[in-house]
Formats: C-alpha cells, sequence, structure tokens
C-alpha cells in the first residue's frame, strides 16, 4: 500500500470519527454544537484565507467555536513560522480533541528547522478568554443564530476588540436556515433569530468587506469577512463594503 493510499484512508477514517462525534454532541445540546456535521474542506478553505492573504510573516490567530478541528488543522497547516494560534472551544470533550490535534500538529509544508509555533486550546467560551494579545486573524465558528441578541452582541464586540486595526474576523452563517425556521419555530424564536440577524447585520454594514458562498457543504454556507478599521471611525472598512456586501448576499441566512 503507497503512501497516499495510507493517508486518504486515514483522513477518511478521520472525518467519519469527526462526523460521529458531532451527531452525538449535536443529540446533547443542539444549541451549543450549531451543527450536525464538521465544516467541510471547502468551508474551512474560505474561512481561513485571510491567513493565507498574509502568509510570509508570523501571526497572531484567534479561531473560536473550533468543535472537532476541521477549522483548526486547516489553520495549523498555513501558519507561518514563528505564529501563534488560540483554540476557544467551550464543549469540554471537543477542548479535548482539539488538545490531542495541538499536540500531534505536522510542522509547516518545506519547513525543516524547528518548529516555532504556538499552538494553544482554551477550554472555556470566548467572552471569558483573556489572552494578553491582539491578532490578527478571527476565525468565528459559533452558532450565532443559537444565541441571544445580547450574546452576539457581546461576542461580536469582544472579537472587534481582540482583533488589531486592519485585522480581519471571518464567520460563517448555513444558508436556508431562516426559511425552515419561520415555518417550524415559534413566534418568540422566530423574532429572536431576526434579531440576532439585525445585530450581525449592523456589524457588516460598519466593517464588512466582501462575503462568498461555498456550497460544498452540509448545509451549504455564506462566509462573510469583516475588518476592523485601523482608525477610531465607526465607517465601513471601505466606503460602500458593507452595502455591495449585502446586495451580494441577497436574501438573508441565519445558522
Amino acid at each position: 500500500m503507497d503512501t497516499w493510499t495510507t493517508s486518504h484512508d486515514r483522513a477518511v477514517a478521520q472525518r467519519h470519527a469527526e462526523g460521529w462525534m458531532f451527531l452525538i454532541e449535536a443529540a446533547r445540546d443542539i444549541r451549543t454544537t450549531g451543527a450536525v456535521a464538521p465544516s467541510s474542506t471547502a468551508l474551512a478553505h474560505a474561512l481561513t484565507e485571510p491567513v493565507r492573504a498574509r502568509a510570509g510573516r508570523p501571526l497572531s490567530v484567534l479561531e473560536a467555536g473550533a468543535g472537532t478541528g476541521a477549522v483548526t488543522r486547516s489553520l495549523i497547516g498555513r501558519l507561518p513560522s514563528g505564529s501563534s494560534l488560540d483554540v476557544v472551544e467551550a464543549n469540554p470533550r471537543f477542548a479535548a480533541r482539539l488538545d490531542r490535534l495541538a499536540a500531534a500538529h505536522p510542522r509547516p509544508a518545506g519547513h525543516t528547522g524547528p518548529d516555532t509555533r504556538q499552538i494553544r486550546v482554551h477550554a472555556r467560551r470566548v467572552e471569558d478568554l483573556d489572552p494578553g494579545r491582539r491578532y490578527d486573524v478571527i476565525v468565528s465558528g459559533l452558532p450565532f443564530a443559537n444565541f441571544t441578541p445580547r450574546q452576539v452582541e457581546t461576542i461580536m464586540g469582544r472579537y472587534l476588540e481582540l482583533l488589531r486595526p486592519g485585522g480581519t474576523l471571518t464567520y460563517f452563517s448555513y444558508l436556508g436556515t431562516r426559511q425552515a425556521r419561520t415555518l417550524l419555530a415559534s413566534r418568540a424564536r422566530t423574532l429572536r433569530h431576526r434579531a440576532v440577524e439585525e445585530v450581525l447585520a449592523g456589524y457588516r454594514r460598519r466593517c464588512a468587506t466582501g462575503c462568498r458562498t461555498v456550497w460544498a457543504n452540509l448545509p451549504p454556507a455564506r462566509v462573510w469577512q469583516l475588518e476592523r478599521p485601523t482608525t477610531a471611525a465607526s465607517g465601513p472598512a471601505r466606503p460602500g463594503a458593507g452595502a455591495e456586501a449585502e446586495a451580494e448576499a441577497g436574501s438573508g441566512a441565519d445558522r
């Protein structure tokens, strides 16, 4: 058996194990898990694009709501030497799995010297994180649609506090779930989802630099990029960015 076949089989087995773990955790509490399947390779690629765009220098990166590590592996594979990655996950079973992933992370591609990257897993909520640093990139996998508007406001405000000026936040929302919830959810829950979307839309109007749709995911998702302004002004990162992104998004989508 050749090396490629062995690696491919190992990757398939890993994805199956993660899929089962997600289903088990979703059965425990779908509100905090927020999904029934790990993020796909395509979604992980879109979420980590800002890291690739800054390749060539050490980066400080935060991932919040990492789950079983589908996006974490993508981040680790793209981190330049000398970078740091803080991984935050409130679910203790997911956090234990992430600890093992961090301990076994491979060297950067083509790197033969000592691995100077720092990868730390924090078993807590991102609101409680006090890392003593700011980040170039924040990748969020948190299920915003499952939170209250006040919680979303707190989390988004914390993200912008933790970002360096000019830093990038990426997050995603699932497509088509708003319509399903309108049909199936109670009126109170529907109103809460709408209020959460209004909070997120406000941040997008001020800070969005673009979005893209990822169809190769279960379910398909939309990835947003927001940028912390480099000045104290609260306007968009570039003129019209928020409006253009909202127009591209078309009908709303909640995670």
